[in-house]
């Protein structure tokens, strides 16, 4: 009997890999990206150029070009890199790498078709590398999830995801900054710390075997740190979570983050050119994680900030008590693959509190998406109990409330910005 092997597209090809959940899933990312245009649509429509995105791309393209870098200028007699102006966007709270991103589609786009009579064109341009990392988020939360939670936690969590507010603006970059990469980012290093730290258990090669993920992680850190320099928490998150996962191979674990990290100084040090007078002087003025108990004391800040979650996704409002107590009260959810996320969207949401700067939104935002997990984590727990067709009921009845309510508030929004 010939045994005929399979090729590698047909290896690819799987049902395990394009099966239902997976045709599900894209149409639930298909329905974001739908959202995401519509805001960019109502806004580019209706509105006049966004100062801050026109600071971003105009820094961005003079560092393609290869004059100073975003966010700093040169001295013309000596050639050493000054501090950076007040109104460059990545003076002290972030690098380059926002204005690189806004600006890198123009370079597709001649300079000579700017015009106004074709903005309605290529004002999109700087708006879509935000919105691929939107999805590309939106992809790896399901990717997590569905593997910590089955199929019905990872729909859970895409569906708070998808229609999340917040989550939609960041991606659209309508009237805030672009949050979804630091959001990527510490997502992308938390989650890959932890599988790398699963895969020490086997008997191989570690670093060479880990080259993939290694890879992954170094990039994940970098787009943290160049979005958002507070975003420097997670990479000590990270090594705990690998020592945690793996306490036997701690040493290699080690080795693992070691390598993370340079690979991600040697991107970091992309974003700037590799000018490195630029790299340093713009590492000496940054405004590093430094939080503050002044800010912590202040009663306003605690309504400020749920209200921002809730704005997030207004289904907080009911899931995240219910978790809460599911699992403080009920021992079968407190397992790593609810406490992790749980530990990590707590942590973010407190630098939320804690840290005067500006950029301390982006906290928020990077808290959403562990938030996220967690809560498709508890709910599914409590619908493998008898109860399951009352938890599935009122799961439906609140995901439906929830989609409608934020359809109905893009709807209103082109409809106010039309009066």
């Amino acid at each position: 009997m010939v045994k005929h092997s399979l090729t590698p597209m047909q290896r690819f090809f799987t049902r395990e890999r394009f099966g239902r959940p997976q045709f599900l899933s894209g149409l639930l990312l298909l329905m974001f990206a739908v959202q995401v245009i519509w805001l960019v649509h109502s806004d580019l429509r209706d509105s006049d150029p966004d100062p801050r995105e026109q600071q971003r791309i105009e820094s961005g393209l003079r560092h393609w070009r290869g004059q100073p870098t975003a966010g700093t200028m040169e001295d013309t007699d000596s050639g050493r890199p000054l501090v950076a102006r007040p109104e460059e966007v990545s003076s002290a709270e972030r690098s380059p790498l926002l204005s690189l991103l806004s600006s890198a589609p123009l370079l597709l786009w001649p300079e000579r078709l700017r015009t106004p009579e074709l903005a309605g064109i290529w004002r999109w341009l700087p708006r879509l590398p935000f919105l691929a990392c939107g999805l590309l988020l939106g992809a790896s939360l399901w990717y997590v999830a569905r593997r910590l939670c089955t199929n019905l936690g990872g729909f859970i969590a895409l569906i708070l995801y998808c229609f999340s507010p917040a989550m939609i603006q960041a991606s659209a970059v309508w009237h805030t900054e672009p949050s979804t990469v630091a959001a990527w980012g510490s997502f992308g290093a938390i989650f890959t710390a932890i599988a790398v730290a699963h895969t020490l258990y086997a008997p191989r090669e570690v670093v060479l075997w880990n080259w993939r993920r290694i890879a992954l992680l170094g990039i994940s850190f970098a787009l943290a740190f160049g979005s958002q320099f507070s975003m420097v928490v997670v990479a000590p998150v990270a090594l705990l979570f690998l020592f945690y996962v793996a306490p036997v191979r701690r040493r290699a674990g080690l080795v693992i983050w070691i390598a993370g990290c340079a690979i991600a100084a040697i991107l970091f040090a992309a974003f700037y050119s590799f000018h490195f007078g630029a790299l340093r002087e713009s590492l000496r003025h940054a405004a590093w994680l430094a939080p503050s108990l002044q800010g912590v004391a202040i009663p306003g800040i605690y309504r400020e900030a749920a209200a921002q979650l809730l704005r997030a996704c207004p289904a907080f409002a009911l899931l995240l008590p219910v978790a809460f107590v599911a699992y403080a009260a009920w021992p079968r959810t407190r397992y790593f693959g609810n406490t992790a996320p749980l530990l990590v969207g707590v942590l973010f949401f407190a630098l939320s509190l804690a840290e005067p700067h500006a950029s301390s939104s982006g906290f928020l935002i990077s808290a959403a998406p562990f938030l996220f997990v967690f809560v498709a984590g508890v709910v599914t727990d409590l619908a493998e109990t008898r109860h399951r067709q009352l938890v599935l009921a009122c799961l439906g009845g609140l995901l439906t409330a929830y989609v409608l309510w934020n359809l109905h508030a893009l709807a209103l929004t082109h409809t106010v910005k039309n009066l």
